[in-house]
């Protein structure tokens, strides 16, 4: 009797749990607070997105502010850090699978064959240039990696995919992160104020954006002035560069064993979830509108619950960031980033005149 009392815990007068079970339970309930916590804090994203200045950075940008601030004045919330990693690392893997749904393979293939092969170019230079560029200024290089993989392929989604791969901490990825969606809106912005003077049709403007841009989102910033047949190549430029995600991480993953960049007894854990990117962009491209009726507002929710899961993925990332370790190791980075990014710009150019 005595054996038994003493694995029990009292709950309010009622019949005792064993001690086990209400210490699953009290875990349980973390690991749902450090999901409500990312959850939380990706609505205030969503909100303060909506305050002028913040419009043009987006939410996703504007959640990372949010996380890096609180980790900068309270810590990091370790009781609720369960919960915060399954939104960082699950919930990310989610997104990225989601956000094959906005591909469609067969457009790109059909009527992009030849921007496949500019998008190829854009994402070699791109990161090639980077990590040049970065040697030469001697930056952290794998923040340089992921920053020159975001800049040619497609942003934050590019960046959350091959950071498992090449071993990226989670601070450099929401550093990344960041970065490209700051530079991103800055340059999508000056392409807007500089179109009208530019000597180009607004299909070619269009095919520029969506070579040269960071995101969908800052394509579609940059494209829609133009109006909606300059948008729809310069999104479908960029798609182009979307699907090159896939054969570049597996790239990425035998350059990485080659070059010994594993630890002794390490391995590369296998991408499972760009296998469900793929499928979901099988999915979207031939199966959704032909054989199963899909309206343009129910893939727009589906698209916006994407980016929200995103979001949620980049505070937990958000959290890492230490702002002391910020200056000492990320502004060489930016630097190359930029650099790169206004020569993406040129060349880019040059190549659709």
């Amino acid at each position: 009797m005595a054996n038994q009392m003493k694995n029990t815990v009292p709950l309010g007068g009622k019949a005792a749990l064993p001690k086990e079970e209400g210490a699953r339970l009290q875990t349980a309930w973390l690991w749902l607070g450090g999901i409500a916590f990312t959850f939380a804090v990706s609505l205030l994203g969503f909100g303060l997105a909506k305050v002028p200045g913040f419009d043009h950075v987006g939410p996703l940008a504007s959640a990372i502010v949010i996380a890096v601030v609180y980790r900068q004045m309270w810590g990091y919330p370790e009781a609720i850090r369960s919960g915060i990693q399954f939104s960082t690392k699950k919930l990310l893997r989610l997104a990225i699978i989601l956000y094959g749904l906005k591909l469609n393979i067969d457009i790109v293939f059909h009527q992009g064959l030849g921007l496949l092969a500019l998008g190829a170019g854009a994402i070699v230079f791109s990161i090639l240039l980077t990590l040049l560029l970065s040697k030469w200024l001697k930056a952290d290089f794998s923040l340089s990696l992921i920053l020159g993989v975001g800049t040619g392929v497609c942003g934050a989604a590019a960046i959350a995919a091959v950071s498992p791969i090449v071993k990226a901490k989670a601070e450099d990825t929401a550093i990344g992160v960041g970065i490209i969606a700051l530079v991103g809106t800055v340059f999508s912005v000056i392409y807007t104020i500089v179109r009208p003077s530019l000597p180009i049709s607004a299909t070619d403007y269009g095919i520029w954006s969506g070579i040269s841009l960071h995101e969908l989102a800052h394509v579609a910033l940059a494209g829609a002035p133009a109006g909606q047949d300059a948008l729809a190549i310069a999104l479908l430029a960029k798609l182009s560069r979307v699907l090159l995600l896939v054969p570049l991480c597996f790239i990425l993953m035998y350059w990485m064993k080659r070059a010994g960049k594993l630890e002794s007894g390490g391995k590369i854990e296998f991408p499972w979830f760009l296998i469900g990117f793929i499928l979901m962009s099988l999915i979207g491209s031939y199966v959704l509108g032909s054989c199963i009726p899909v309206s343009e507002a129910v893939m727009g929710d589906v698209s916006n619950l994407t980016s929200f899961i995103l979001t949620m993925a980049m505070v937990g990332l958000g959290l890492n960031v230490s702002l002391r370790d910020v200056r000492t190791k990320a502004l060489r980075p930016l630097l190359a980033m930029v650099i790169t990014s206004v020569l993406l710009s040129v060349v880019s150019f040059i190549a659709v005149l």
